[in-house]
């Protein structure tokens, strides 16, 4: 059989160029805001079911850069890329260096981005078509940080073009208890720099190769395992401010280098707040308890619920909710081992750069069903960042959705696991709770 030289060529061409790789999808908790499709279900209701009611959380959109990441990472480097005699066009893929300068200042630290506001403006446009049949919200709420109360503001721009969402803020007070959209910040037993001590271990290790190609490169700047990180999220904070960044070449960072900087993050967050430190479940509960109370209510003054808050948050809920979960249907229960300090465990549920990117999302939906092969009634299903979610141990409906009496069954049992926060955290003020009630207010 003979095969003219143009399919020859076509098919040698598809062979050479199958593998792509995109680094703005393994930035971590810097991640632009992207819809992963893992697991690659439809996020349409599944035949025959209609959304009735649904909860947002939604993390705050992309910022100039958060002070931490500034302050230990970035900073340090561009302050010794400015004070460093190196002739960086002799470098190769660090030339660009002869001519960048840093998109971040100290004045905006922390502030939203021109690109962080149109994706808060776009995700309240995509909620407005997602739910036609819906009223549109007369609150919205927002944990009183300004980039969080700036992201649902631009949320409510998009969502409707009358003035009749309100934004309702809510204090970051350390005496809130769990009625609070930080939670965190109320819990003496949460600590921000949990996660440190064991990324730290994985950084030392990844840093190491990259260190010494960039030092044959520029011998004269002196490279350490913090500038390699912070050049790294460089690629993700310049490209939220100005639309794009040379950090992100991937002759600069191999495809492995990124993916070993993702998982260093995912140590932190897993360690931080993930199923690695006990009370991530624990902050984590009071919003899927009210979320839950509010689907299951005959009655809501809302169709649609929506919250803005901070990255430590929505992994805290995950985990409170068992998404992601690296050792689910294995049989044990050691999330721990999952998670190897030393080496890359290549095959994990739990990836930071689909749980928490810049605008992260998690949504519970109330639908009801009439479709075949189910008994016609309401049910529930979560979704994260747009993409549909298997509860473990209640999957018992369309779509991987949960029945309405399952889902109150295993909210219960979440309970049991996670409930009480003022015993769990021994907070010192007199006037803790355990349960979320801005909803009802």
């Amino acid at each position: 059989m003979l095969y003219s030289s143009a399919l020859v060529f076509a098919c040698v061409n598809a062979i050479a160029t199958a593998y792509s790789f995109e680094p703005l999808k393994h930035l971590a908790g810097i991640a632009p805001y992207y819809e992963p499709e893992d697991p690659p279900l439809d996020p349409k209701p599944a035949q025959g079911c209609n959304v009735t009611r649904s909860t947002y959380l939604v993390r705050h959109a992309a910022i100039y850069a958060n002070d931490f990441d500034y302050e230990e990472y970035i900073e340090p480097f561009t302050d010794k890329l400015k004070n460093t005699t190196v002739d960086w066009q002799r470098t190769g893929p660090l030339r660009f260096l002869s001519t960048w300068k840093t998109p971040i200042s100290e004045e905006e630290l922390e502030d939203l981005t021109k690109i962080g506001q149109l994706e808060s403006y776009k995700l309240g446009v995509d909620v407005s078509l997602r739910y036609p049949g819906l009223k549109k919200p007369n609150k919205v709420w927002a944990s009183t940080a300004e980039r969080t109360q700036l992201s649902a503001s631009s949320f409510i721009d998009g969502l409707s073009r009358s003035n009749e969402t309100q934004r309702i803020d809510v204090p970051e007070s350390k005496a809130e208890g769990a009625d609070s959209l930080t939670p965190y910040k109320g819990c003496p037993k949460y600590s921000s720099s949990y996660g440190s001590e064991q990324s730290s271990q994985y950084q030392e290790k990844y840093t190491k190769p990259i260190i010494e190609r960039f030092q044959n490169l520029a011998p004269s700047f002196n490279f350490t395992e913090d500038d390699i990180v912070g050049m790294q999220q460089l690629c993700g904070y310049e490209t939220v401010i100005r639309g794009s960044s040379p950090f992100c070449d991937l002759d600069v960072f191999s495809p492995n280098e990124w993916l070993d900087f993702e998982y260093m993050n995912d140590i932190q967050y897993f360690y931080n707040a993930g199923y690695a430190n006990p009370i991530s479940g624990v902050l984590g509960f009071p919003w899927l308890n009210a979320s839950a109370g509010l689907l299951l209510a005959d009655e809501t003054q809302q169709d649609i619920y929506v919250s803005f808050t901070h990255r430590e948050l929505p992994p805290a809920v995950i985990t409170a909710m068992g998404l992601f979960n690296n050792s689910a249907y294995s049989g044990t229960n050691n999330p721990n081992a999952t998670m190897p300090l030393k080496t890359q465990n290549y095959n994990r549920a739990w990836k930071s750069s689909r749980i928490l990117p810049f605008l992260s999302n998690i949504a519970l939906e109330r639908m009801t069903c009439e479709s075949y092969g189910f008994e016609a009634g309401d049910y529930v299903r979560v979704l994260v960042n747009n993409n549909p979610h298997q509860l473990l141990q209640c999957d018992d409906g369309p779509g991987v959705s949960c029945s309405i009496e399952q889902f109150r069954k295993w909210v219960g049992a979440r309970g049991e696991m996670f409930g009480g926060f003022t015993e769990k955290c021994q907070p010192e003020y007199t006037n803790s709770t355990n349960v979320l009630t801005i909803y009802e207010k």
